[in-house]
């Protein structure tokens, strides 16, 4: 890769797209352009070199005729892998980030099920003494994580450290520590059956599309929680709502959802074993993702190899 003296960055973000642009440590020839909305890229993207972003429309790519490299604001890169990105495009991702938020996300709602929070804020607001509600160990008890990349395997490490068994599944099938046993991706019903909670962490890509199914579901024990940080699409929504209203699992905490945001007629808002966040589990800090951004912007200018290329056939 050559070195450049002159570049255009697009940075692309629906919300706070000119903080993230203030974040650029650009040196003289490289030009930055903030946008947040289509309408706001239009103009830029036919010159732009570099696209920091997240979430940009494909039709934008298809109009990006200079682009050499798309860096995501973010671990998953579903959006920026579509037929519209030339192959030329270079994409690379922000990993190592977001695994202690998601990690603390995971555990707070595994202690949120074993100490029966909602049943004593529930019997507060009954001014109701539960005296015969008695909280539940989380140690002893088993955590199954489904895809142990860097996230996962952060994961992995805290349960561990509060006493849980872990046990893992990822394409390897490698031994990972920390995890009690690694099953492969085709052994997933059988590594689900152990588990006393389930968080799903693997990237979105034709594999894992609908990889928690109707027949993983029903191997799951049915005092299991579901626990998504992963994507939505991984699940099947229409499967899991079947699974949670017959109380064949017992629950499921769940931060992401085939359409974002969740619409407000679907049935999953009205299950009384559903918990809905916002796709808050891994909050972006764009001082974080910056430094990501701006090493590698440097590594680009100079011509030398980014860090954290995505391997597009693979999907991550």
């Amino acid at each position: 890769m050559a070195g450049r003296r002159a570049a255009t960055v697009l940075v692309y973000r629906p919300t706070e797209a000119e903080r993230f642009a203030s974040l650029v440590r650009a040196p003289r020839g490289v030009t930055v352009h903030a946008a947040g909305s289509p309408a706001e890229a239009e103009g830029v993207i036919a010159r732009a070199d570099v696209v920091w972003g997240w979430r940009v429309p494909p039709a934008l790519f298809g109009k990006a005729e200079r682009l050499a490299w798309v860096q995501a604001m973010g671990a998953g890169v579903d959006w920026a892998l579509v037929p519209e990105l030339p192959p030329r495009v270079v994409v690379t991702r922000s990993p190592g980030l977001f695994g202690p938020w998601m990690a603390e996300y995971v555990l707070a709602w595994c202690l949120w099920v074993t100490q029966r929070v909602d049943a004593y804020r529930r019997a507060q607001a009954d001014r109701r003494w539960a005296a015969d509600v008695v909280p539940e160990r989380l140690g002893g008890r088993t955590l199954v994580v489904v895809g142990l990349g860097d996230i996962g395997r952060r994961i992995a490490r805290t349960a561990a450290g509060l006493g849980l068994r872990v046990v893992g599944v990822s394409r390897s099938g490698r031994p990972v520590p920390g995890v009690g046993r690694v099953y492969r991706p085709r052994a997933l019903a059988g590594a689900v059956a152990e588990g006393d909670f389930v968080v799903l962490v693997v990237p979105l890509t034709a594999e894992t599309r609908n990889l928690v199914d109707e027949r993983v579901l029903g191997a799951m024990k049915p005092t299991a929680w579901l626990i998504n940080i992963a994507r939505g699409a991984v699940v099947d929504e229409a499967a899991l709502v079947r699974a949670l209203a017959q109380r064949r699992i017992a629950g499921a905490i769940l931060d992401v959802f085939a359409t974002e945001p969740l619409p407000p007629g679907h049935p999953l808002w009205a299950l009384d074993n559903v918990v809905v966040t916002p796709h808050i589990a891994g909050p972006d800090v764009p001082e974080d993702l910056a430094r990501v951004f701006n090493d590698n912007l440097a590594r680009f200018l100079a011509g030398r190899r980014l860090r954290h290329v995505v391997d597009r056939r693979r999907g991550y």
